[in-house]
């Protein structure tokens, strides 16, 4: 802000050296006040003088804000001739900005004069005001925080006064002490120091909109001393001094020169060179020793060290820590438990070779680091070396008298070695595991399993190395169970997918040891190399058979489960069974003849599938002889069906009569028998004409149709014929309901009849029927009237006396009412029921 508050006054400048020279010294700017706070008002006004040449009476100032144009609030002409421009800006939102008065000059605008404007804060006051007496400078350094930015300079002095009191009187004032630009802190040198007397300080910040000074400081310069860190050193080992103890350090230090006649306390801080752990503190040390042994560290570890003091027992302030010292603390014999296992071998009589290994279990979380290991013999076996082996290995292999049957175990490092660990070589006499098996949980862990012997052992040894091909003497992992009730355990070192390992499990007894059981295992098994090779055995028109060699198991090679078997046709169509492990031949059934088929084989495992060989074949073709017999057995077949057909067609009537209808005999058959049942509510009955009753009526009509010729048994008297009602001439014309109602085609020419007859009468009575018999030109079914309704089809009408009325028939009908006694189809019936006729 400050960098572009001076290119603007840079600007303003040369644009006032390029005004030409009339302009010069023509305009003046006033401000109400030079720094405001920021966000306040503030106002300004511009005067131009009556000596402008370009002044007139239409000139007009203009206001500009850096590159803002602003109006201004008036703008009058004073009495003296000249011309007086105000503006108030209402807030001020900038730090720093320039303000320009300008006139119009030709074409352009002129600036005629500039002012800066400021806004800012007024100082915040300093706290946290602190100070510290260095020995090392010999002076009293203060320190403080300024506060938010004002954008403002501000000036902060440090001001301080002599006081015997509590700092309530001031005695000597002390100069001023002004600390650099930007810095907040400043030390007053020791020539205006009193060490033991009292001081007030405080710091005093002031800018153009105020100032303000912070809480005063009463303090003693010698009480905020700060002393200077001292110098770590190891102490060396001496004559006269015992060796440090395991897990301790011994070091001493060296105080700062000039504080050497101030009493000092000091505190101590270690941390383990290797990991993430914290510093760990010591308490408070005497700093007249200047020396200290540390303990209960950690063995054969390096660490750092650091130190810093203080005044002792008066007030001060700590030192900053010193640089690190590394020191290591020194050993401790081994303090472990040797798990021991062995193998012997016979060599001749009197010796026998002994290949003894061991694994150490630390019995403390510091157990020591262990720089070797010896084997010894017994204190007994005098006049013989007792060193047998001393190694860094975790074996050893030695020879001893056959009536040998311990040695001594021993670790060791330079502090010392373990607790002796004696080794019995124990005999076999204790009694076997029992069903040892082993499972591959994952292809790097084996799970092995037994069941305990009783009495129970005290513990087993497991050992396992791969298995053959592999070498006799490739080296193998064990481990000692010291629980003698489990059932199984995990192994997990050393194993390797796909490789075959031998295991060996030993019971450990009190005195004795069981015989050692062995088991071989996989950790992981893999898929069959390849599948067997598939060979056709047989083959006919429509099955062939196929037939395999099983491969024999290999080790590492999961053992098959079951086969499977693929063939696909010509139209790829595609076909499989399953058949299990045992099977070495299949026959493929259902083929079609003289047809190509491609087989293969697979073999699966637990773990993988392998395809074996493809094959191709072709079934046999067809004879020509076959042919005609599948040909003559087609033929039988189709006419066994036809004969089966008809047969069914024949023998059952509602199969036959859609064939051809079934004409009744009248001369040999009654009318019960032929006609059609009719249910109860299809059957029309007519009123009898002697009985108030509704006997039923067996009706027939026939149709016939032929010219009109007055027959040998038809009359011409008016007597003979008569007319019905119109009810039962409907009725009439209607004939059987059941009958289909065929649409006669019309005939060109002459206007044939149709016969009507109706037979009236009961199928039961003894005496004859007569029948009714019309003359129609009307078309045979056509136009038929809709049926009566039961209660339309009467032959009688009621009187309005209430006594019913016969139906009294009409000569002009041509209807004939006689006894049907020469109606040649009529003959043979018995028909029955005319008593209603006998008045006609």
């Amino acid at each position: 802000m400050a960098g572009l508050g001076a290119w603007n006054l840079a600007r303003a400048a040369l644009i006032i050296l390029l005004l030409p020279r009339s302009l010069e010294q023509c305009g003046h700017i006033s401000l109400s006040a030079p720094i405001v706070r920021l966000g306040d008002p503030i106002t300004a006004s511009c005067t131009i003088s009556q000596n402008c040449s370009r002044l007139d009476s239409e000139s007009h100032i203009v206001w500009k804000l850096e590159a803002e144009l602003q109006p201004g609030e008036r703008q009058q002409y004073l009495p003296n001739g000249t011309l007086l421009s105000t503006i108030t800006l209402p807030h001020l939102n900038r730090s720093r900005a320039l303000l320009s008065c300008c006139l119009h000059w030709g074409n352009s605008l002129q600036i005629l004069d500039q002012a800066e404007l400021q806004a800012g804060y007024p100082p915040a006051t300093p706290h946290n005001l602190s100070c510290l007496m260095n020995l090392t400078t010999n002076s009293l350094t203060c320190q403080w925080e300024p506060g938010p930015n004002t954008h403002l300079s501000t000036n902060f002095t440090l001001k301080s006064f002599k006081s015997r009191g509590n700092c309530q009187s001031r005695e000597d004032s002390i100069p001023d002490c002004v600390p650099e630009d930007g810095q907040s802190h400043c030390s007053i040198p020791r020539k205006h120091l009193q060490l033991y007397q009292n001081m007030g300080i405080w710091v005093q910040a002031k800018n153009a909109l105020g100032t303000s000074v912070s809480p005063k400081l009463c303090l003693v310069p010698m009480d905020v001393v700060k002393l200077e860190p001292p110098t770590l050193w190891a102490r060396g080992p001496s004559p006269e001094v015992a060796p440090p103890q395991p897990g301790c350090l011994r070091l001493r230090w060296e105080t700062w020169k000039p504080s050497l006649h101030i009493d000092q306390k000091c505190e101590l801080r270690h941390q383990p060179l290797l990991g993430e752990a914290s510093w760990d503190l010591v308490g408070a040390l005497p700093s007249r020793t200047l020396q200290y042994e540390l303990c209960g560290l950690l063995p054969s570890t390096a660490y750092a060290l650091q130190m810093r003091c203080t005044r002792w027992r008066l007030p001060g302030h700590w030192s900053n820590w010193s640089p690190s010292l590394e020191l290591t603390t020194t050993q401790r014999a081994p303090t472990v438990r040797m798990d021991t296992w062995w193998r012997q071998r016979q060599l001749d009589p009197r010796t026998v070779d002994v290949q003894l290994f061991w694994q150490p279990v630390p019995l403390e979380e510091d157990s020591g680091q262990i720089q070797g290991y010896l084997v010894l013999r017994p204190s007994d076996q005098a006049g013989a070396d007792p060193m047998l082996c001393n190694t860094t290995e975790l074996n050893c292999t030695f020879q001893l008298p056959s009536e040998a049957r311990e040695v001594i175990l021993e670790a060791y490092n330079t502090a010392g070695t373990s607790h002796p660990t004696p080794v019995v070589f124990l005999e076999s006499g204790g009694p076997p595991l029992g069903r040892l098996h082993t499972v591959a949980r994952d292809p790097h862990s084996l799970w092995v399993g037994w069941e305990p012997p009783s009495p129970q052992p005290r513990g087993y040894v497991i050992e396992w190395g791969l298995g053959p091909p592999s070498p006799s003497g490739s080296p193998k992992t064990w481990r000692m169970e010291h629980n003698g009730s489990i059932a199984g355990t995990l192994l997990q070192e050393n194993i390797r997918p796909f490789q075959l390992y031998e295991i060996t499990v030993t019971p450990l007894y009190q005195d004795t040891k069981g015989p050692s059981q062995h088991i071989y295992a996989y950790s992981q098994e893999m898929a069959p190399s390849h599948g067997p090779e598939l060979h056709l055995r047989h083959i006919g028109k429509t099955w062939a058979q196929l037939e395999w060699v099983p491969e024999a198991p290999e080790l590492g090679r999961s053992p098959l489960t079951h086969y499977t078997i693929f063939w696909t046709n010509a139209q790829d169509r595609s076909f499989s069974t399953v058949l299990n492990a045992s099977s070495h031949s299949f026959v493929l059934r259902g083929l079609e003849p003289s047809s190509l088929y491609h087989v293969h084989l697979m073999a699966a495992s637990q773990v993988w599938a392998t395809n074996s060989t493809s094959l191709t074949l072709m079934t046999l073709a067809l004879e020509e002889s076959e042919l005609h017999i599948l040909l003559g057995l087609f033929g039988l077949l189709v006419l066994l069906i036809c004969l089966c057909g008809a047969a069914q067609l024949c023998c059952r009537p509602s199969r036959k009569n859609p064939l051809w209808p079934s004409v009744p005999d009248p001369a040999h058959s009654s009318l019960g028998s032929w006609v059609p049942t009719i249910t109860t509510e299809d059957t029309f009955q007519l009123p009898s004409l002697r009985d108030s009753s509704m006997p039923p009526i067996t009706k027939i009509t026939v149709l016939e149709e032929e010219e009109k010729k007055p027959g040998p048994w038809e009359s011409n008297d008016s007597s003979g014929t008569c007319g019905l009602p119109s009810l039962v001439q409907a009725y009439v014309l209607q004939g059987d309901p059941r009958v289909p109602r065929i649409q006669p085609q019309p005939q060109s020419g002459t206007s044939d009849q149709v016969l009507y007859v109706q037979v009236l009468g009961s199928p039961t009575g003894p005496r004859p029927g007569h029948y009714l018999r019309c003359d129609s030109t009307q078309p045979l079914l056509g136009g038929l009237t809709p049926s009566p309704k039961s209660y339309e089809n009467l032959w009688f009408q009621t009187s309005p006396l209430g006594t019913p009325e016969p139906l009294v028939p009409n000569p002009e009908d041509d209807c004939i009412f006689e006894p049907l006694l020469d109606f040649p189809l009529l003959q043979g019936l018995r028909v029955s029921g005319v008593e209603g006729l006998g008045g006609f």
